[in-house]
Formats: structure tokens, sequence, C-alpha cells
């Protein structure tokens, strides 16, 4: 009588604890990875402003091997940065300020009335998303500021870039599905009109979602540099910063100064880091808002 044996093989079974683990360290890698990526280039840029302008042209390290903070300083005075940062302020500025009104009371006006061409206007702005022109339009741009007698001021800028608020329109149009009607209603009942609820009802209600939208509209027009620099031409005290960084490039006797460029444009960030700061937290309710929607 023959006795025969089965041998069965069995994987080993994954515990779920250790898959949970894995697919954190799998994740983890992936963010230091995608962040490191992200931020080399910034971090070759503050390097490379300390550095004098033939180690860094010809020199294989990104450690620098002696630290040249006057870099800033003489970046600070040969572009003019009080002016130009002042230039830059009230472009941003007034650009954010205009983009948040426009486009709130566009979006209001669109979630709240029904009017004849509301998908055509709809289907418009969605357009301007996904279909860039670019420099194309800069010469009927500028033909129409020159018929307003704006072409040499900053407010020809600061009305193009207001008109460019699809983003921010988009944005607040979003976040008014989650405003109910019946405030509306409840306000006109009280006694406020159309326009009185959009001040002291909507408005407030909007602030999260104006906050990034206007942290967009802000970082936009700041690092904006086609049209100051066109608008500009003609007088270069009202030159923005990056049309100043630009003339950086090259210094005395049109030597190459690139060390001096990146010191500059490591001054013209720190703004927008300020601005991202405060906006933080309204980022985060943003955020809350949409998982909790």
């Amino acid at each position: 009588m023959n006795n025969t044996r089965t041998y069965t093989h069995t994987r080993p079974v994954m515990s779920p604890l250790l898959t949970r683990l894995l697919g954190k360290a799998v994740l983890w890698i992936f963010l230091i990875a995608a962040a490191l990526l992200a931020l080399f280039p910034i971090i070759m840029v503050v390097l490379g402003s300390f550095k004098t302008n033939q180690e860094l042209t010809g020199s294989a390290t990104i450690w620098p091997s002696s630290w040249h903070f006057s870099n800033y300083l003489e970046a600070w005075k040969n572009a003019n940065f009080s002016r130009y940062t002042l230039n830059s302020i009230f472009v941003s500025v007034v650009t954010t300020a205009g983009t948040l009104l426009v486009g709130s009371m566009s979006a209001y006006a669109v979630n709240r009335v029904s009017f004849i061409g509301k998908k055509a206007y709809s289907l418009l702005m969605a357009s301007t998303l996904f279909i860039s022109i670019g420099a194309v339009v800069l010469r009927p741009q500028f033909d129409l500021m020159v018929m307003l007698g704006l072409n040499k001021t900053l407010w020809g800028v600061i009305i193009i870039l207001i008109s460019a608020h699809a983003t921010c329109y988009f944005i607040l149009i979003g976040f008014f599905q989650s405003i109910p009607r019946d405030l509306d209603e409840a306000a006109m009942i009280d006694g406020c009109n159309f326009y009185s609820v959009y001040l002291r009802i909507i408005l407030p209600l909007l602030r999260p979602a104006l906050a990034v939208a206007g942290l967009g509209a802000f970082q936009g027009s700041w690092n904006e540099y086609i049209l100051p620099l066109v608008f500009t031409m003609s007088n270069p005290q009202l030159q923005t910063l990056p049309v100043g960084l630009a003339n950086l490039r090259y210094g005395i006797g049109a030597a190459s100064e690139v060390q001096l460029m990146m010191a500059g444009a490591c001054l013209s960030i720190l703004p927008l880091l300020v601005v991202y700061v405060f906006a933080n937290k309204s980022f985060m309710q943003v955020t809350l808002g949409a998982v909790k929607g």
C-alpha cells in the first residue's frame, strides 16, 4: 500500500497594519520627492544669490565658497527697488480688489438671477481658461488704452488684468453653491434688496473664497511682466519689479550680472510669502468646507 502525502504551499498574507504602513511609506516618499523637485530651483536661486558672478557661471558647486550678502544691497540700489516695489504693490493691490469686486458680482448675478444668455456667458468665461492667445492681443489692448488715454499709466495695466477674472469667477461661483438661497429670502423679508443682500449677507460669507481668489489675483498681477513692460517703455519710473529685475541681468558695460538678478528675485518673493502666510487660514477653511460638502 503506497502512502501519498499531499503538500500544500500557502503564500504569506501581509497583515493589514503592515499594508497601511507600507502604503504610507510609499506616499511619503512620493511627497518628499515631489517637494524636493519643486524646491530645488528655489534653493539654487537662493544659494546663487550669495555667489559672485564668476563663481556662479564657472563653478559646478552648489554651495557658495563665500557668502556675499552685498549682492542684495547692490541689487536693491541698481534696480531702484523702492520705486518698483511701490509700483508693484499699487498694481497688485488695486488689481486684486478690482478682480474680487468684478468676479464676486458676476458670480452673484449668474448664480442668483436667471437671464437670457446665462449659459453663453458661462461658456465664454470658461473658454478664456482653456484658450491662451497670449501676446496676440497685446496690440488691440494697447490700441484700446491709447483711445482711453491710459497707455502711459499703470491704470491701463490694471484694467486689462482685472478683465482677466475668469479664475476668480469660477472659484466664487463654486463657493456660491454652499450658500443657501433661504438666506437671501430671509434678508429680503427683513427689508434688504438685491444689492444689500450682496453687500451684507453674501460678501461676509464669501471671505474664505475671496481670500483664495485674491491670492491668485495678487500673485498673477505681481508676476506680470509683458503688460508693464509694454506700457512703461516711455516712462521707466512706472516700471514694476519683474521689469526692473530683468534690467538687473546686465550691469556696467553690459556685463552679465546674474547673481544680482537672483538676489533681486529673492527679494521680490518676500511679499508673496507674507500674503501666503496670511491666506493660509482661508485655504484651510475652503478645504474643510469642500470636505464637509
